[in-house]
């Protein structure tokens, strides 16, 4: 049979392999859809979500509580919540009791201390008054002392040696002044001749110490003398010296 050139695809009769898909074949498939696409990954991030929840259930107990176990914790959070307001209220009453005993003690510690501070302060008063009474006491004897000691030294002491020097060339001038001493109440005077001194050019009354100012003046004022001096290196406490 002639082979006719104007015969075309469409001159032969269709069959099963005239009705190909539509679209690419194989490898040549044409783009997916973006649900299509994007299917994968929210498969993934269903299933991680998926294993951190029961990660998170089995670690943190709500899984089990979730199948049954919550009512055994719920019992064992009360009774460990009982158990701790127990030992609360205890160590409240056991504090409160500390509390009562301590301030008892501190009380009776608070009084101990006030007695003994009145105590002591009764005793330092006692002291002062004692120490106070001895110095008074000793001021007054101090005084005594000195007042006696002054109206020692106002007053003449006619038991004190006296010795009459007659420088004046008289004699029996010096005895006779000693008889008036004698007279006047003196038990010890003497009269005597110079023995080579340093005689004062007139009559003068010599006194030793403080002591004997006031017998000097004395034996002065019973000769009807006026010149009375301190004098160093005398051998009695009063000296009489006799001049014209």
């Amino acid at each position: 049979m002639a082979k006719n050139e104007n015969e075309t695809y469409d001159s032969y009769p269709r069959d099963g392999f005239d009705n190909p898909p539509i679209g690419p074949v194989g490898v040549h498939r044409g783009a997916r859809s973006v649900g299509a696409r994007m299917m994968p990954y929210i498969v993934v991030l269903i299933i991680a979500a998926l294993v951190g929840a029961l990660a998170w259930g089995l670690f943190s107990g709500e899984l089990t509580k979730a199948f049954g176990g919550g009512s055994q914790t719920a019992d064992q959070s009360q009774t460990v919540q009982s158990a701790n307001t127990d030992s609360a209220s205890k160590n409240t009453s056991s504090d409160s009791s500390d509390s009562k005993t301590s301030s008892s003690d501190g009380d009776a510690a608070n009084q101990s201390s006030n007695t003994d501070d009145a105590n002591s302060s009764n005793t330092d008063s006692s002291d002062s008054q004692s120490t106070q009474d001895e110095q008074n006491a000793n001021d007054s004897q101090n005084s005594s002392d000195e007042s006696d000691q002054s109206s020692a030294q106002s007053q003449p002491n006619k038991a004190s040696a006296v010795r009459v020097v007659n420088a004046t060339g008289i004699a029996g001038y010096a005895a006779s002044k000693a008889s008036v001493l004698t007279g006047a109440g003196y038990t010890s005077v003497t009269a005597a001749n110079p023995t080579g001194a340093a005689l004062p050019d007139t009559t003068v009354v010599w006194y030793q110490n403080e002591t004997d100012k006031a017998t000097a003046e004395d034996v002065a004022k019973t000769l009807g003398l006026t010149d009375v001096q301190q004098a160093s290196g005398l051998d009695v406490p009063v000296v009489v010296v006799l001049r014209n």
